[in-house]
């Protein structure tokens, strides 16, 4: 299903989607790496051509898909041809909503939802016509729960979550597949874009014992895929918390995410 395929991966060019494209490269027959840094994503081409023989060509595509003609632009040109779509690229802002710029709050909208949406309904016809493909949509386990300072982000995650499982039946009778991958804390760049300024969340221990490497994630993820599965906790960990979670009520959820530290602008 993976091998010998045409691959869209978006947020390419660091993290997890980086993670992702390096761990593909040696299987399949065309990337195409979606992300705005050209700059690395040239890199990350030149690198990936030049360690594997089996790869035919690697795409860049300098696109910035919180822009609505950008993504159509790249679904006209692209989707058509797409056997696997990693929809991995995503934003965060942490910090009190009402204090949010709303610029970036509608930024992490239009990349977190409509684009993991537009992407997932401009490859699904040429895979249903062919009678096969994957759509492994990058949500989080924040998605499972409502976080105080980071609304919007876990929000927006629940959305791609419950979209993937509501998809996934729509099509399984095409021959495609769709998985959400819900991982903990990854270490990338994105908790420090997250944060604004000096300001965000501080690393406790606790917290810290759920962080998982982009290269867990992305085993776990391609694992999830051939074996068929609809979602995938990475790491025994982050499994375990979302299986508790899933059990806790929405008053014990209410009760816990109230007492939770918070350290933002305006509640230092």
């Amino acid at each position: 299903m993976i091998n010998g395929s045409t691959v869209m991966v978006t947020g390419a060019s660091s993290g997890l989607g980086e993670a992702f494209a390096r761990a593909l490269a040696p299987r399949v027959r065309k990337l195409i790496l979606v992300a705005r840094r050209e700059d690395r994503l040239v890199e990350l081409r030149a690198e990936l051509m030049a360690a594997h023989g089996t790869l035919e060509e690697v795409r860049v595509c300098r696109v910035d898909l919180s822009d609505v003609n950008e993504r159509e632009r790249l679904v006209e040109e692209e989707a058509g041809s797409v056997d696997v779509l990693v929809n991995n690229a995503g934003l965060g802002d942490y910090g009190d909503f009402s204090g949010s710029e709303w610029t970036r709050t509608s930024a992490m909208l239009e990349v977190n939802i409509a684009a993991v949406t537009r992407l997932a309904h401009g490859v699904l016809p040429g895979m249903r016509a062919r009678g096969a493909g994957v759509i492994l949509n990058v949500s989080s386990l924040a998605g499972e729960i409502f976080i105080p300072d980071f609304a919007v982000y876990a929000a927006s995650k629940a959305y791609v979550t419950r979209f993937s499982e509501a998809l996934r039946i729509e099509v399984r009778g095409d021959g495609v597949r769709v998985v959400a991958v819900c991982p903990g804390p990854v270490r990338t760049e994105f908790g420090a874009v997250a944060r604004r300024g000096e300001h965000g969340r501080s690393e406790r221990p606790l917290y810290g014992l759920l962080y998982a490497t982009p290269e867990e994630v992305v085993a776990a993820a391609l694992a999830a895929v051939e074996a068929g599965r609809a979602q995938v906790f990475p790491t025994w960990r982050v499994a375990w918390l979302a299986a508790g979670l899933q059990w806790l009520p929405a008053w014990g959820r209410r009760l816990a995410l109230s007492r939770r530290p918070r350290r933002v602008e305006g509640n230092d």
